[in-house]
């Protein structure tokens, strides 16, 4: 019955990392949580199913000119030293450890969405019809408040 869940699993990751939105918010914590997977084991699990996930989601989403190809070389160079340093820290990091700092991360991004969220819906809200300038100040500062939470 788990090889069924972790189709299901990959189904849903698989939707959500083709959109972009990182399949391992997903997968991960539903192989450790459900399927009782240890958290490294669910994460190697996960990087071996991004790489085709990645690959076929790039090639769809470079067909669509939704890549903004100039962007990704000031990304690619450090994403990838630091990769191999989070590869090599995993590896000596106990998993309890792991555990929390994955679950540390999810709350954190989770609170961040959640404020943006928050503040994007109080800025709607006001009236600004009266006083325009309160609109261009407001629409600034929010700007600057949120430009990092993407």
């Amino acid at each position: 019955m788990e090889w069924l869940i972790l189709i299901i699993v990959g189904l849903f990751g698989g939707i959500v990392g083709g959109m972009g939105m990182g399949g391992g918010t997903l997968l991960i914590p539903i192989m450790t949580l459900y399927l009782e997977i240890p958290q490294l084991e669910a994460q190697m699990i996960n990087l071996v199913a991004f790489i085709p996930m990645a690959a076929v989601s790039l090639i769809i989403h470079f067909k669509n000119k939704l890549v903004d190809t100039k962007k990704i070389w000031y990304v690619l160079p450090s994403a990838l030293i630091f990769a191999v340093i989070g590869a090599l820290m995993s590896a000596k990091v106990d998993k309890e450890v792991l555990r929390a700092m994955f679950g540390s991360f999810m709350i954190i991004i989770s609170i961040m969405f959640l404020l943006k969220m928050a503040v994007e819906t109080t800025i709607k809200s006001i009236n600004f019809r009266n006083s325009p300038n309160l609109l261009k100040k407001t629409t600034y500062y929010v700007k600057i408040f949120t430009s990092n939470i993407k």
